[in-house]
């Protein structure tokens, strides 16, 4: 939200500097992510009036002005569509560097001197209008420094709002605060009645009492919606960041950015009384003012005449109803929308509203009828009319319980002395109404904060009013033990390290997936979200492959060629079986798993390696680096988001703990993706267990290293034969000397039948007590062989 605070301190005067507000804001709760004058830095710019214009002779669209700029008459060429005698606008003279460092000079464009140039609001910074220049009132100061005479320099607070802080989404409950902080006047608004020309009301009926506590409205006739927005009103519109549109509409927003009460205009001609505030029904729809249509349902709640739906409660109006330039009787509306009515309902349509942003966290329902008499006064003030009384309803309003606040709690919370008579001075500043008793506070919370209901809420407005800062400095005094970390058990932290030593990156994504993703890469059922934050975040995930896809489109989008990822986190999913805990949800299992992408060629591009793209054995290799390769085995297997053939079970300790394979084709046509990616996906825990370390004599004696080629079927796999040959030599006094098997070849082809294949395996031997000799490694090689040909029907080749 931005405020600027040549508006902020019409408000409040405090004796700070920008810099200063802007901190204590920020030690306050209220965030200010950045402070910045209004237009970026540029100089020798000033207010100019066009005497003459005359076309230029050797362009179609450019003109010959003649300009005087408060000193001297001079010539500029200019393409502006709205440039004409008498206008006055911004004039950069020459010297002068607009935004985004463009020079101003003498120049001849097409044969034609041009002094300077003549501005649009974009070349100054000041918005995205471009049509045309900067028209400047009539009774501008010509001479005049445009930065001075539009208030260029005014600092403008970009705030960071927490949902608590619904009273401060406003220019006037900033400056509330403001005042509470640095104990300075506040200058309240005085709410006059408007005065009443009219007996006209407008039928309201309020079905919805759950909707709808507080409804108010007035009709106003004879309006000049064509009347011109002031211009100290557009100037604080624009420095809010609102683009004017037109009065009516200007008016009804700065009602909103400086009270924080959004208000509706409706075109009376266009409205069939009576009006009925009710919940929607199946089948109605609505086009809104920003040319959406939308479809209703008995969850959105409606304000609706004798023909149709005219608006959605506290989120948007109607475009049937909406005022126009042609508009002369208005109808006025400042409700009250119960929050619980209105928060998700707009997000459930795909958009959001400075409304529905501020009704969803809470709007005073006491001051409707005062905020409606200042929008009508500001109403026949700029546009005429006359005005019907106000017609206010009240259905129900919220019961602001009194809250106690004890003391000596207080101090032990916030850890500083804070006396009863410094309490008392907070609370007065920030306008609560309390009763002192004795040791304790009892608070009735003002109807615009609707955060304060228990004593916690209370604590906290002492110790930001207080000040943060302030807060002693003290060393802990707890005992810090340090903790034994298992021997046999390796951190989460060391596994990510692993990873990144093998060219990963970590990422990290929202524990919230588009359902239609998670379902193209997970079969498992996802929990879903009553009220997610965005349409395509509605799931909780079953896998992080979601995720790390989505990274991978991203990164393609920004023309990556290699992508190589991976995430460390939890997996959702329904399990009864799941009891309450510390940190465990009932009926949901979070198991944590690790996740890997690998995209695009092999190895970084280099002069000593041929390019190749990056397969199925890569990220083999990358995974069996995390825990000994012994431990590792693999087995086909057939997964919905894996190409058949080119997938793989993992089994760690030959228990089964995830997938590694190749995106499905047509997976990979679906999401676009240019080439194949290869993703693994398993449980992390099990990978967090080691063994631990044994002593094991070295062997003094050099290896016999024998090669075996075997003939075996084509459907078994080369790890069973490994597995085979270890568990023969561990069986076998004779062979028990093999320390390690590793497959180098396989075969296909002649002098093979056509369902076999040759396998070739390099052995080595060693013996710590002799070296072995040919007789012992023949003999140990003749065990081996005879126990595969039993167990799966190998024979040498």
């Amino acid at each position: 939200m931005k405020i600027p605070e040549s508006w902020l301190r019409s408000f409040v005067a405090p004796p700070w500097n920008s810099q200063e507000l802007a901190d204590a804001l920020t030690m306050a709760g209220l965030e200010v992510e950045e402070s910045t004058p209004f237009a970026p830095p540029f100089e020798r710019v000033v207010v100019a009036e066009v005497r003459t214009v005359r076309p230029h002779p050797q362009a179609d669209k450019l003109s010959i002005c003649e300009v005087w700029d408060g000193t001297e008459l001079r010539q500029i060429v200019c393409g502006a569509s709205n440039v004409a005698p008498g206008l006055r606008v911004p004039c950069a003279l020459p010297g002068a560097v607009l935004p985004g460092g463009l020079p101003i000079g003498a120049a001849q464009l097409r044969g034609v001197d041009s002094h300077g140039m003549l501005c649009s609001a974009r070349e100054l910074g000041i918005s995205e209008e471009h049509a045309g220049l900067l028209a400047l009132p009539a009774d501008a100061p010509v001479g005049a420094d445009i930065r001075e005479f539009l208030d260029l320099d005014d600092p403008v607070h970009l705030l960071k709002l927490t949902p608590n802080l619904a009273h401060c989404l406003s220019v006037f409950g900033v400056a509330r605060e403001v005042a509470a902080l640095s104990n300075t006047p506040l200058r309240a608004l005085r709410f006059e009645p408007a005065p009443v020309s009219l007996d006209e009301r407008v039928a309201v009926h309020i079905e919805a009492d759950d909707l709808c506590g507080r409804f108010s409205g007035r009709v106003i006739r004879g309006v000049d919606a064509r009347a011109p927005t002031p211009e100290w009103m557009k100037r604080r519109l624009e420095h809010a960041g609102q683009r004017p549109i037109s009065a009516l509409v200007d008016i009804s927003n700065y009602v909103m950015l400086e009270l924080g009460r959004p208000t509706h205009v409706f075109d009376l001609g266009k409205i069939r009384a009576p009006l009925t505030v009710r919940w929607g029904r199946e089948g109605e729809q609505l086009e809104l003012l920003n040319g959406r249509t939308v479809a209703l349902d008995a969850g959105i709640g409606v304000i609706a005449d004798a023909d149709q739906v005219e608006s959605i409660a506290g989120i948007m109006g109607g475009e049937r109803t909406a005022v126009t330039l042609d508009t002369t009787d208005v109808y006025l509306e400042a409700a009250f929308w119960w929050p619980d009515a209105i928060a998700g309902r707009a997000r459930r349509l795909n958009f959001t509203t400075d409304a529905a942003h501020r009704f969803e966290r809470g709007v005073d329902p006491a001051s409707t009828v005062e905020h409606l008499e200042y929008l009508s006064r500001l109403v026949l003030e700029i546009c005429g009319g006359q005005a019907g009384p106000v017609d206010d309803q009240i259905t129900g309003l919220p019961e602001r319980e009194p809250v106690v606040l004890r003391v000596a709690r207080a101090q032990r919370v916030i850890g500083a002395a804070v006396s009863e008579q410094e309490i008392a001075e907070i609370f007065t500043r920030l306008g609560f109404d309390f009763e002192r008793e004795p040791g304790s506070f009892r608070v009735t919370p003002p109807a615009y904060r609707f955060d304060l209901q228990i004593e916690e809420d209370l604590i906290e407005e002492v110790a930001r009013v207080w000040g943060f800062e302030r807060l002693p400095q003290r060393p802990p005094v707890a005992s810090l033990p340090m903790l034994a970390c298992p021997e046999g058990r390796r951190s989460v932290g060391t596994i990510k390290r692993a990873m990144a030593a093998r060219d990963f990156q970590e990422v990290i994504n929202y524990s919230f997936v588009d359902s239609r993703t998670d379902a193209l890469l997970s079969h498992a059922a996802p929990i879903r979200l009553l009220n997610p934050i965005a349409s395509n975040l509605d799931v909780m995930r079953t896998t992080l492959l979601g995720g790390l896809v989505e990274n991978l489109r991203a990164n393609l989008n920004r023309k990556a060629a290699r992508v190589r990822i991976f995430e460390v986190g939890r997996v959702f999913r329904p399990d009864a079986s799941v009891s309450a805990g510390p940190l465990a949800v009932a009926g949901v299992a979070q198991p944590q798993r690790l996740a890997a992408l690998a995209y695009g060629d092999a190895s970084g591009e280099q002069w000593g390696l041929a390019g190749r793209g990056v397969d199925f054995f890569d990220l083999k290799g990358d995974l069996v680096t995390l825990a000994p390769e012994s431990e590792w085995s693999f087995e086909p297997g057939e997964h919905p988001a894996l190409h058949p053939g080119r997938a793989a079970r993992v089994l760690l300790r030959g228990t089964p703990v995830g997938w590694l394979g190749e995106i499905h084709p047509a997976l990979q046509q679906q999401l676009e993706l240019p080439r194949a990616a290869l993703v693994m996906e398993i449980d992390l825990e099990p990978l967090l267990t080691v063994g631990i370390p044994l002593f094991a004599e070295v062997s003094r004696f050099p290896p016999a290293i024998r090669d075996l080629a075997l003939v075996v079927a084509d459907d078994v796999p080369a790890a069973r034969v490994a597995a085979a040959i270890r568990a023969a030599a561990a069986a076998d006094p004779v062979a028990r000397s093999v320390k390690y098997v590793k497959l180098f070849d396989e075969y296909r082809g002649k002098g093979l039948e056509n369902k076999e294949k040759s396998l070739a395996f390099r052995i080595w031997m060693q013996d710590t007590d002799r070296t072995l000799d040919d007789a012992q490694v023949a003999q140990a090689m003749q065990v081996i062989v005879a126990r595969l040909a039993v167990e799966l029907g190998a024979r040498l080749r």
